[in-house]
């Protein structure tokens, strides 16, 4: 079920809750044993073998606005006529002022029609064609929009196929009850079983995880399930089934959301309605909450697109139909604020099951604090984005060393004080922090941490360890 959270006010966490590893040391969650499943070798998704995810495009249309025409024109005196028998009439001295009064304001309001006609404001009249639509004058500017209607049309015809309805044992016998517990949605990510969904979607009642699942797809197939692993960091797992050619969803990129953009959420609201599509907006980015009262996810996605218990674990798509989210939370007591995990914290889990490795995230060993303008400020540091290491608190209020001792950070030579600028071609900042970047990486791989010392400019290499999963 969708995880409700009391409402939190929003702020930059600190990386020293807990042991700063890979995603910040926020995560409490402990490790569960992983499956005995292994990776089909024969079959690799393309999102799998590419660094970069597929654009996102909607359908375009132009919508006309209404042209406009102007006219300007001068009273012209009426001509007296001359009685008989008078002479001519002498010129008068007025004539040559009057033209050039009134060739001066047709000048000047040609020059004003002129300007806005370039201006794209007024236009030549649209008669309308043959079938009553609008014919667009030449030349004139027309405004861009998307058809949202048919982008979620699309993206729900393309990817429902592969959201499925996860259960905790066996579909219950009457599915016409709401159930309290033990079910919740997934998105298949490799026709050969694998499905990504979410950590709370597979445990029992108990909080412990389940034995055994019963996987259910759009079309009515049931499978049995089995919990391959789950993430020690965010509230991430990762499903096995024994099926083959199963529809797929296309897997996105996240890193470079835009608030405002189309959100489409699939699920099984309150696990009764499966296939459900909600749409909304992406509200905004890089936001934390704190659920079951303890455990802290970072880095999440806000959207208003309607998510209730039971979407959890169901995809968040982009206007194109690529998965761009997880959908983990809702906000207690509110409406149109929920949560969803970026995809790209799935991506290096999704690699290594499908690679039948452990599901692990890489450990830096240090403790740090989020840079901004009153951090800045109050420290009188050089930068005003960053990680800047330093020491942290445990829960009694005791102090804990800003590099782990023996921890990777410690070994590559980082110090207290040292300021983290980026990683490898990566600039940490609001919108790419420290913990979200490195959880793009697996343990044992090297990475170029850049970093201000003392107002000057190094480089360390420090190869990642795995995170501890009691952390």
């Amino acid at each position: 079920m969708t995880t409700p959270i009391p409402p939190s006010p929003d702020g930059a966490p600190r990386g020293d809750e807990g042991v700063a590893d890979g995603a910040g040391g926020d995560g409490r969650a402990a490790e569960a044993p992983a499956g005995t499943f292994t990776a089909p070798s024969e079959h690799r998704p393309a999102w799998a073998s590419t660094s970069e995810a597929e654009s996102w495009a909607a359908a375009g249309s132009a919508a006309g606005e209404p042209g406009a025409t102007a006219s300007s024109g001068a009273s012209v005196g009426t001509a007296v006529a001359e009685p008989a028998g008078v002479g001519r009439r002498r010129p008068s001295s007025g004539g040559p002022v009057l033209a050039a009064a009134l060739l001066s304001a047709v000048l000047a309001s040609g020059g004003t029609i002129l300007g806005l006609a370039g201006a794209g404001l007024i236009g030549p009249a649209r008669a309308p064609s043959g079938d009553g639509t609008p014919v667009e004058g030449v030349g004139t500017r027309q405004p861009i929009t998307i058809d949202e209607s048919s982008a979620i049309i699309d993206a729900a015809a393309k990817v429902s196929p592969a959201v499925v309805r996860i259960f905790v044992g066996s579909v219950p016998d009457d599915l016409g009850v709401i159930p309290d517990a033990g079910v919740g949605s997934g998105v298949i990510f490799d026709a050969g079983g694998w499905i990504l969904t979410n950590r709370h979607v597979v445990q029992d009642p108990s909080g412990q995880q389940a034995d055994r699942l019963t996987v259910e797809l759009k079309d009515g197939r049931e499978f049995e399930g089995r919990v391959y692993g789950v993430d020690t960091l965010t509230d991430l797992a990762i499903v096995r089934v024994d099926g083959r050619d199963l529809p797929t969803a296309p897997i996105g990129s996240s890193a470079d959301l835009k608030v405002g953009q189309l959100a489409i959420a699939i699920g099984s609201p309150l696990g009764t309605y499966s296939n459900t599509v909600t749409s909304g907006i992406v509200s905004a980015t890089g936001r934390s909450v704190t659920v079951d009262g303890a455990v802290r996810l970072n880095n999440l996605i806000q959207t208003d697109a309607a998510i209730n218990p039971g979407n959890s674990g169901g995809p968040l798509l982009d206007a194109a139909g690529n998965v761009i989210g997880i959908n983990t939370a809702v906000a207690a007591d509110s409406t149109g604020i929920g949560f969803a995990i970026p995809i790209d914290l799935a991506r290096p889990l999704m690699a290594q099951a499908l690679a039948g490795q452990p599901l692990a995230r890489p450990y830096v060993g240090i403790r740090y604090e989020v840079i901004d303008l009153q951090l800045k400020e109050r420290e009188g540091l050089p930068v005003d984005h960053g990680a800047l290491i330093g020491p942290g608190r445990d829960g009694s209020g005791g102090e804990l060393p800003a590099i782990v001792p023996g921890g990777p950070a410690d070994k590559a030579g980082l110090r207290d004080g040292d300021i983290i600028v980026a990683i490898n071609d990566r600039q940490i900042d609001a919108e790419h922090p420290l913990d979200a970047v490195l959880s793009g990486f697996a343990p044992g791989q090297s990475v170029e941490v850049h970093i201000l010392r003392g107002g000057e400019a190094l480089t360390l290499s420090v190869t990642l360890g795995t995170r501890p999963p009691d952390l």
